[in-house]
């Protein structure tokens, strides 16, 4: 039997094939660039099955959700097989270490190293030792209550030391501002 399809049924099919993507991308944590490629897949799916489609039997929501039902089954079955075959899980930065309360992957790796360290590509220890050398150097010259200032944005931004009493948040950008600006004076540039 041969069903053909109105406006409405293709947006039906188009809609349901985007919210049953857009669930299984989420739910396998799949990169956001895989999502058109998976709707595509559903699509088409759907499509070669849609002959054995009876209206008598049920409506085209009902057929449209068994047909998403089952390719997401088959999609995460492939998935997961590949990540157990070849050890690959979606990690992220923001990810929590196991014991290390409040550290994440990304406050184990530098600024400056970036991508490469992450990947595990060697990064030059030696300049990383000379820019802290230099930065302890200039840092000497400032006043005591910048020195702290300074210490203090290690651990927190200036909008949660202003939140904690520090002053206004307004005033230590003002303050670091000034810092800045004598730290490049005593030769210091940015890494």
């Amino acid at each position: 039997m041969i069903f053909e399809l109105s406006p409405q049924d293709l947006h039906l099919l188009q809609h349901e094939a985007d919210f049953a993507a857009r669930r299984l991308v989420r739910q396998l944590r799949l990169p956001k660039d895989d999502l058109p490629d998976i709707r595509q897949d559903f699509v088409l799916d759907a499509l070669a099955r849609l002959k054995g489609f009876d209206p008598a039997r049920g409506s085209l929501g009902a057929f449209l959700a068994t047909v998403f039902s089952h390719k997401a089954a088959r999609i995460a079955r492939k998935v997961k097989a590949h990540r157990r075959l070849f050890g690959v899980h979606p990690i992220s930065l923001d990810d929590p270490i196991p014991g290390l309360a409040g550290t994440a992957r990304g406050d184990l790796i530098a600024e400056q190293d970036g991508y490469a360290a992450w990947c595990g590509e060697p990064t030059d220890a030696f300049a990383a030792a000379e820019r802290r050398i230099d930065l302890e150097r200039r840092l000497g010259i400032l006043p005591r209550k910048d020195g702290a200032l300074c210490a203090a944005l290690a651990h927190a931004t200036a909008g949660e030391l202003g939140a904690s009493g520090r002053g206004a948040r307004a005033s230590l950008y003002r303050r670091l501002h000034d810092i800045r600006l004598a730290l490049t004076a005593a030769g210091l540039r940015a890494a």
